[in-house]
């Protein structure tokens, strides 16, 4: 039965993106993860799509398994100028020099400006068109068919324009109607793009998980990867249980469209369009990257409105998801060791923990986690390790892992759990104006500035809203409670 769900207005998602730039401060770190190389692909809706198909090319070493292309086109098909954008690579009006494109791609990968082309011979690629799809027709995605076989094996390419869709990430069960352009461009065709993507570039898949989903959704933070370039401060990722166990995993990147970004419409495109329900019994993470509200409509950049090298490995954006890839898969790989017995918490202040756990015969060393994410840069040789750099008053669990000689860690101990002393930090979000006039932040040259830390906020108006975090008398940082 077809499900249709009442979406948020896009006026309530802003509101609630605009304490965003400060909760972004507490986002969690990108796990590192067992990948296998040989299994990280990427697709795309629209402006998605482009920049799947970008980082295909581009980066042919790294997405071995190719790309899934919803509503996208050719190659640098814009060649940096939003008019082509809008023109030949929409409505294809004028018509795509597909030669040239061609010749353009080839003589990048002679300059080591993008990778070895012959490293799409052995990629896969997923087309899909809508066949009421107004946004962008589908003579584009015919010329992106013809551009890929100059590259890539036509068995290996699979096509679909048969369904009556318009311009959207189509479902099987969610969004709006299959024949509706319009706001969180998601809709419900009975059809299930998201698993015909992923079957076709890493499958044969398990069936999909239909019920409660056991893994674990993150927001991560993007500034370690790109400062600015019209990208979100968080993106968000999942990791199957088997993931973050350990298990060596496959790794998908997933890139939204135009008017997509969690500023926009929420969570709607990293929980509703189906990657989730497939990557938690197939041992997938997925990686969510978002733009920003400084991005034009949202978008991915495909035409040069961030950096004439949008195209490019050096692309700045393009550069920003190819580290997020590279983080992901800087996982130690699984050992046979046991993990260690006996993990406990002792000594508490208000900044500090300190973990001890029994020692396992065979180990070279063990490696600490908090909450989940790594806290030790290196092994250690010992079996304690005082935790540094904690909030007073908070609860954090610790698990360890044996390393053996090759570097390669056991599964994760049973967690210890702990609570620093102290008081747990206060938080509130208000605008600059008010944090100033309740002596949370001070203004100077109309700019706010948080007392105590001084941490600059933005402009001194009631229009910018701020979350300060209170962590000691007349303190206050940057931050989020959460």
């Amino acid at each position: 039965m077809r499900q249709h769900h009442k979406f948020h207005s896009k006026k309530g998602w802003i509101a609630g993106a605009a304490v965003a730039l400060a909760t972004s401060l507490q986002a969690a770190p990108l796990p590192q993860l067992s990948i296998d190389a040989s299994q990280v692909g990427v697709s795309g809706l629209s402006s998605g799509g482009y920049m799947a198909v970008q980082l295909h090319v581009a980066y042919s070493s790294t997405f071995k398994r190719g790309a899934g292309v919803v509503a996208g086109g050719p190659f640098y098909c814009a060649e940096g100028t939003v008019l082509n954008a809008t023109g030949r690579c929409m409505t294809h009006s004028g018509g795509i020099p597909l030669s040239n494109l061609v010749t353009t791609t080839r003589n990048w990968a002679a300059s080591g400006q993008i990778d070895p082309l012959e490293n799409l011979s052995g990629s896969k690629v997923y087309m899909f068109s809508g066949l009421l799809d107004s946004a962008v027709r589908t003579a584009v995605m015919n010329d992106l068919l013809t551009y890929y076989k100059n590259f890539v094996p036509a068995a290996n390419i699979v096509y679909r324009k048969d369904i009556n869709a318009e311009h959207a990430f189509v479902t099987e069960d969610y969004g709006n109607d299959c024949a509706t352009k319009a706001a969180p461009y998601i809709s419900d065709c009975n059809f299930d793009l998201a698993g015909q993507i992923l079957n076709h570039l890493h499958g044969p898949l398990n069936p999909r998980n239909s019920g409660q989903l056991t893994g674990r959704l993150i927001e991560f933070d993007q500034t370690a990867f790109v400062n600015g370039h019209a990208m979100a401060n968080t993106g968000w990722a999942y990791v199957p249980q088997s993931c973050a166990a350990g298990t060596r995993c496959k790794l998908h990147v997933v890139l939204h469209g135009c008017l997509q970004n969690t500023a926009t419409v929420g969570q709607q495109y990293v929980q509703n369009t189906g990657y989730n329900r497939w990557a938690d019994t197939n041992n997938m993470v997925l990686i969510y990257p978002q733009t920003s509200i400084l991005a034009t409509n949202g978008c991915w950049d495909w035409w040069g409105y961030d950096s004439p090298d949008y195209a490019k490995k050096s692309g700045p954006q393009m550069r920003a998801i190819k580290a997020m890839v590279d983080r992901v898969s800087s996982g130690a790989p699984v050992s046979g060791l046991a993990p260690p017995t006996g993990v406990s918490t002792s000594g508490a202040t208000n900044t500090s923990m300190n973990i001890a756990w029994s020692s396992v015969q065979g180990a070279a060393g063990y490696t600490v986690y908090r909450n989940g994410s790594r806290v030790t840069a290196q092994a250690v040789t010992g079996t304690s390790h005082k935790d540094t750099g904690l909030q007073p008053g908070t609860t954090y669990t610790w698990t360890v892992k044996s390393v053996d000689g090759q570097g390669g860690e056991s599964r994760p101990s049973a967690g210890a759990t702990g609570k620093t002393t102290g008081v747990t930090a206060s938080c509130t979000t208000a605008s600059n104006y008010a944090h100033v006039s309740a002596g949370r932040a001070y203004q100077q040259s109309g700019f706010a500035y948080a007392k105590g830390s001084g941490q600059k906020m933005g402009l001194w108006t009631p229009a910018t809203v701020t979350t300060l975090k209170q962590t000691g008398q007349d303190h206050y940082v940057l931050g989020s409670c959460t």
